[in-house]
């Protein structure tokens, strides 16, 4: 089961610089991870200053 990003993100890029597969990227209102790409190593919940992302 691959993370998602909930609507805490306020946005600052952190998961996604941090993304050994580079699954992450910018979406219209926060940042947004292609799940078929997410290979579920929870580097960005590791990251991120607010929590947003979760175990989908």
């Amino acid at each position: 089961m691959s993370y998602k990003i909930t609507d805490k993100c306020i946005s600052c890029g952190a998961c996604a610089a941090s993304c050994p597969v580079s699954c992450i990227a910018p979406g219209e209102d926060r940042y947004e991870i292609n799940p078929e790409e997410c290979i579920e190593c929870g580097t960005c919940a590791g990251v991120c200053p607010v929590e947003a992302p979760e175990k989908a």
